[in-house]
């Protein structure tokens, strides 16, 4: 792991430290996570460009088939009968 170290407004580390503690965590857990989220939000941020600029391939269409099927039976009522 590598450690990484950055100031914050005093009112801010009171705040990120209440949080730690009604959490019942460590501020850098709680620091480490919201670090992670933030970065996945940014690194999905262009997804729907890329969704869009990259089309399916065959194959991938062919999955849209099976969704057309719709849902498979339902034998939820074999339970009733198995418990009868």
């Amino acid at each position: 792991m590598t450690m990484l170290s950055f100031r914050v407004a005093d009112h801010e580390a009171n705040e990120a430290q209440q949080w730690a503690e009604t959490l019942g965590i460590d501020r850098s857990e709680l620091l480490r996570e919201a670090l992670r989220r933030y970065l996945n939000q940014l690194a999905s941020a262009g997804d729907a460009d890329r969704w869009t600029a990259t089309p399916l391939d065959e194959g991938e269409r062919a999955l849209r088939q099976i969704a057309d099927w719709g849902p498979a039976e339902d034998w939820s009522d074999w339970a009733i009968d198995a418990a009868r």
